[in-house]
């Protein structure tokens, strides 16, 4: 091959790819338990009856939630000489997700994990070898816009001798939630995710496609795909259709899917959907 033949030949592999910057909207699984066997039994019972309802769609595992505890050291040393026990010798620690037994369990859900956030030194060793990527703190963990983490310092209240920090929310006026306005219609496998705000659509959602919000969700005709609304966990979050006809509805993590299906007071009409501590409740609007 001649040397003009070699740089060709570069310079076209050179074009066979580009790396660019992108983001990606990922369900995240905030686990409250190391109990697998806890945790399987509580998967099954909310998700099992509709396996295909996450749809292989990419999954946050979230350990930053996990009870702490004192270390067992600190806890030996308790016992041992409690009396020479300070605040400073008791360590925060918590016990260790198996994630080699726990990711067959979520594909088995058809969940797929990509990324571990709030993981120890071993979790995140364990994670890496599995093939699963460290996120950075994810931006579901900063208050939802409505809402804002107070800027005082945060409060720290001793549980059992363990230091434990408290951060308290409190809401900010609405008009600084942005609205996402979306007025063409939207086809099976589109994804609209209005961040941070409300989204309003004035256009058909066709079935497959998805419509998110960490707000409200308004769609002023038929809504047909999925309806995702506080997203982030806003439970005052509602969920507005001219016509309700949705696969999926969910808010705050409480959804429902059309192997449930819709109430004949709400499917077909104008509704709107909202949460009662962990209840949908639909209710037909009088327009």
């Amino acid at each position: 091959m001649t040397q003009a033949q070699q740089g060709r030949a570069a310079s076209k592999g050179a074009e066979g790819f580009e790396l660019k910057s992108a983001s990606l909207s990922l369900l995240s699984l905030v686990l409250k338990t190391t109990d697998l066997a806890e945790l399987s039994r509580e998967l099954q019972v909310r998700v099992g009856a509709t396996p295909g309802v996450f749809s292989n769609e990419p999954l946050l595992i979230d350990l930053s939630q996990l009870p702490q505890e004192p270390s067992p050291a600190a806890a030996t040393a308790a016992v041992v000489a409690p009396a020479q026990l300070s605040l400073d010798s008791v360590v925060p620690g918590r016990a260790e997700v198996d994630l080699a037994a726990l990711l067959p369990m979520l594909r088995g859900h058809r969940m797929s994990p990509v990324a571990v956030y709030g993981a120890t030194p071993a979790e995140l060793e364990q994670a890496l070898a599995l093939g699963l990527a460290e996120a950075p703190e994810p931006e579901a963990q900063a208050a939802p816009r409505g809402r804002a983490v107070d800027a005082v310092p945060v409060v720290q209240e001793v549980i059992r001798e363990v230091v434990r920090e408290v951060v308290r929310e409190v809401p900010v006026p609405a008009e600084s939630v942005p609205t996402l306005v979306i007025d063409k219609p939207l086809r099976s496998g589109q994804r609209i995710y209005a961040k941070g705000g409300d989204l309003v659509v004035l256009a058909l959602v066709n079935h497959g496609a998805e419509v998110i919000a960490d707000g409200h969700i308004h769609v002023y005709a038929p809504l047909r795909g999925k309806a995702i609304a506080g997203a982030r966990g806003n439970t005052e979050a509602r969920i507005f259709a001219a016509s309700m006809e949705a696969e999926l509805i969910s808010i705050a993590g409480i959804y429902r899917t059309t192997e449930n299906p819709l109430p004949d007071t709400v499917q077909g009409k104008p509704a709107q959907i909202r949460l009662e501590g962990e209840k949908l409740v639909m209710e037909a609007l009088k327009l």
